[in-house]
């Protein structure tokens, strides 16, 4: 297995479209495997997906955890699980395929063809002939959150929080995932910030090519979100708490590495 995707679920029973799922495993490439991660669901995801496992021929495996303990942990258990089978490219992609999984490939052929990239990021960026729909109001919440965290990380980067990301097994990322998060709603976050430290204490000359953004060619927001404006303000908090543990220590990027 070269390529996994970790697909973190949780109560995911009405909104899980087995159907794409199925038949993006027929297509996609023989080395690149879905991890499903049931963080503990209280109606029928679990054996859902335990269907959808069995029918896949060995294309999708299923890591359930035995109660609810948040998507962050999900998603780091399922990279920690990709990891241990032996992926060289791992990802996490949300489970209402807000982000289609084609893009998949996208992220993988430009991982492979630039080995300086270790980072991909999906970034929902309104572009003309990209089809990216997004409420209004959350598209400004999610604005002022990005710039506050571009200040906080010293990157200039524009989307944290899109679901979809591709990631290189390197030594920074095995370490970065060594310890559960502290955050429950930003881990996108923290999972930077604690790349971003590898990078900047070890190998500060790598950084200004380690971390790409994509601008996703398709992204919607699906229905039945979960997220509401309290969450925006719990992220808020978490902000100013991860900042004040983490972030505020985090070493500079070195003079120059974004500029031009």
């Amino acid at each position: 297995m070269r390529t996994c995707v970790v697909v973190p679920c949780y109560d995911e029973s009405r909104r899980l479209d087995v159907g794409v799922f199925s038949d993006f495993l027929r297509t996609a490439p023989q080395d690149l495997n879905l991890l499903f991660v049931d963080d503990g669901s209280r109606d029928q995801t679990r054996a859902i997906l335990e269907g959808l496992v069995t029918r896949s021929q060995g294309r999708a495996g299923l890591l359930g955890l035995p109660c609810n303990q948040g998507k962050a942990e999900a998603v780091r258990r399922g990279l920690q699980e990709a990891l241990a089978a032996g992926a060289e490219l791992l990802g996490y992609w949300d489970a209402d395929l807000a982000t289609p999984l084609s893009t998949i490939r996208l992220f993988t052929d430009l991982l492979e063809a630039n080995p300086a990239i270790d980072v991909v990021l999906g970034s929902r960026v309104r572009l003309l002939g990209r089809r990216v729909t997004r409420r209004t109001g959350r598209h400004y919440l999610g604005r002022c959150f990005a710039t506050v965290v571009s200040l906080a990380l010293r990157l200039p980067v524009y989307d944290t929080q899109c679901g979809a990301k591709m990631l290189r097994r390197t030594e920074a990322l095995e370490q970065a995932l060594q310890k559960p998060f502290g955050s429950r709603w930003i881990f996108d976050v923290e999972l930077l910030g604690r790349l971003l430290a590898w990078y900047r204490r070890h190998d500060p000359r790598a950084e200004a090519q380690a971390f790409y953004e994509f601008p996703l060619p398709q992204w919607r927001e699906v229905a039945g979100s979960r997220i509401g404006p309290r969450d925006f303000l719990r992220g808020a908090r978490e902000m100013l708490h991860l900042y004040l543990r983490d972030l505020r220590r985090l070493p500079p990027p070195q003079p120059g590495t974004y500029s031009g």
